[in-house]
C-alpha cells in the first residue's frame, strides 16, 4: 500500500501544535483549570485553548487508529505486540520516573511554596494523593497518558480486529454516506462516559481509534470526505465558534454543550482529513525528519515548558512576549535535547525510537 505522507504530516504538525496550546494554558480559565503554572486569565489565549481542546487528542487517536489498520497489514500480531511495547510502554514508564517529576516539582514550588530539593520531593510525588491531574504537585502520568491509553486501547483493538476477522471476515464499512459519517459524533458522545478518568474517556478514544482503523481508513470514506472538505470547513467552523463563545463568555456547561464539544471535536477530525488529502500529501526532507521526531518531541516538550514558563513568568514583558518567548524557547530546547537524545542509544531505547537509517 503507497504510504499517505498527509497522515504523516498532519500528526507532526499536530504534535508541533503542542508548544502553543500548551504555553496557552498558563493564561486559560482559573487558577485551578489546570496547569502546573498559572498567571491570570487571558481572553485571547483561553479562546485560542478552548478551540484546539475538542479535537487535538481526539484526531490523534483517530489517526491512530487507521496507522494501525496500515500496521497490521504487515505485521503479525506478536510483532505488532512487541512494538507496542518499545514504543508506548517503556517510554511512558521512563517518561513517569524521570520527566514527570520535573513538572510535579515546579508545581509544588509554585503553587505549594514548596522548599525542599528536587530529589525530595520524589516522596511527595508517589505518596501525595491527588485527582491524579498534578497540577498543584502529587503523582500524575501527566501528558503520558496518552501513551498508556493508546497501549491499552491498541491492544484491545487488536483483539477485536483478530475476532471479527474470523467471526466477520467480510465486514466493511465503506458504504457510508458523509451524513451518516457525522453523525457518528453521536456514538462516541455516548462513550465518552464509559471509564472517563480524570477527565480522559478510555471508552471515547476506544471508539474513535476503532472509526480510524474501520472507517476512517476506507479508500471511499476517505474520498467522501475529500470531495465535502469545504462542507467540513464550513460546519467546523460554526460549530468551533458556537461552541468557544458559549465556553469561554456564556460560561455554559451542560449535557448540550458536551453534545456540542463532540460534535465539533468529530467535525475537526474529518475536515483535517479532508483538507490534508489535498494539500498535504507530500514528503521532503523536513517532512520526514518531523515525522521521525514527532513521537520523542510529544514526551520530551511538556517538562521543558514547564520549566521555561516558570522562569519566563517573572520577566515583565507582558502576556504576549511572555507567551512567545516560551513558545520560541521551548521549541528550540525540546529539539536540542532530541538532537541529543537520538544520538545515545540507550536514550532511544528509553524514548521508544528505532534505529537511526
Amino acid at each position: 500500500m503507497e504510504r499517505k505522507y498527509y497522515i504523516d504530516n498532519l500528526r507532526w504538525m499536530a504534535i508541533l501544535l503542542l508548544f502553543p496550546f500548551h504555553a496557552a494554558q498558563i493564561w486559560s480559565g482559573g487558577e485551578y483549570s489546570g496547569f502546573y503554572i498559572w498567571s491570570h486569565t487571558n481572553t485571547a489565549l483561553y479562546v485560542f485553548s478552548t478551540a484546539v481542546y475538542p479535537w487535538y487528542m481526539t484526531f490523534l487517536f483517530a489517526i491512530a487508529g487507521m496507522s494501525c489498520k496500515y500496521s497490521l497489514l504487515k505485521r503479525t500480531n506478536k510483532q505488532f505486540v512487541v512494538e507496542r511495547i518499545k514504543k508506548l510502554v517503556i517510554p511512558f514508564f521512563f517518561g513517569l520516573l524521570a520527566l514527570v517529576p520535573i513538572m510535579t516539582y515546579i508545581a509544588e514550588v509554585f503553587f505549594n511554596g514548596y522548599t525542599g530539593t528536587y530529589w525530595q520531593q520524589y516522596e511527595l510525588f508517589f505518596t501525595k494523593i491527588t485527582d491524579l491531574t498534578g497540577y498543584h504537585g502529587g503523582f500524575t502520568p501527566a501528558h503520558l497518558w496518552f501513551l498508556l491509553y493508546l497501549f491499552v486501547i491498541s491492544l484491545t483493538a487488536l483483539l477485536i480486529v483478530r475476532l471479527q476477522k474470523k467471526c466477520l471476515p467480510k465486514f466493511r464499512a465503506g458504504s457510508l454516506s458523509y451524513f451518516f459519517i457525522i453523525l457518528l459524533f453521536v456514538p462516541e458522545w455516548f462513550c465518552l462516559y464509559v471509564l472517563n478518568i480524570g477527565g480522559k474517556s478510555l471508552g471515547q478514544f476506544m471508539i474513535l481509534f476503532l472509526f480510524g482503523y474501520y472507517i476512517l481508513s476506507e479508500e471511499s470514506i476517505l474520498q467522501k470526505l475529500q470531495q465535502y472538505q469545504f462542507v467540513s470547513v464550513a460546519i467546523c467552523i460554526l460549530s468551533g465558534s458556537v461552541y468557544t463563545y458559549l465556553y469561554c463568555f456564556e460560561n455554559i456547561r451542560n449535557i448540550w454543550m458536551t453534545g456540542l464539544y463532540i460534535f465539533f471535536g468529530w467535525m475537526g477530525i474529518i475536515m483535517l482529513l479532508g483538507i490534508g488529502q489535498s494539500k498535504l500529501n507530500f514528503h521532503n526532507r523536513v517532512s520526514i525528519y518531523l515525522t521521525q521526531a514527532s513521537f520523542p518531541i510529544y514526551i520530551l516538550h511538556m517538562p521543558i515548558l514547564v520549566v521555561v514558563g516558570f522562569f519566563a513568568l517573572k520577566l515583565p514583558i507582558g502576556v504576549a512576549g511572555q507567551f512567545l518567548l516560551i513558545v520560541l524557547i521551548s521549541f528550540i530546547a525540546t529539539f536540542l535535547i532530541y538532537e541529543i537524545v537520538k544520538r545515545v542509544p540507550v536514550l532511544r531505547f528509553f524514548l521508544g525510537m528505532t534505529k537511526q537509517k
